[in-house]
């Protein structure tokens, strides 16, 4: 299997035909529920604001997120570095 072919997971024109069958499956389920593509551009831009916005809302507040984390992380991750470098010493 070439390059291209194990990126695509498998030749070129098949998935080529596999993505033009989904792509209408999918394009008639949307019309069904009467979105237009502008529709679903929109719902995504607001979902990434929305998230951008509730994670990142503040410098302070990411900084705050990011500490919290790091309260439990690091002291973890030492014990976890200490536990290992004890086991592989007494052997």
């Amino acid at each position: 299997m070439s390059g291209i072919e194990s990126f695509l997971g498998g030749s070129p024109l098949s998935v080529a035909i596999r993505l033009i069958i989904l792509s209408v499956v999918v394009g008639v389920l949307l019309s069904w529920l009467d979105w237009s593509p502008r529709d679903v551009y929109d719902a995504a831009e607001d979902f990434v604001r929305w998230a951008w916005v509730s994670v990142f809302g503040s410098f302070r507040r990411a900084t705050d997120y990011f500490l919290l984390g790091a309260a439990i992380v690091i002291p973890i991750f030492l014990i976890s570095r200490f536990l290992k470098v004890g086991r592989s010493g007494s052997r």
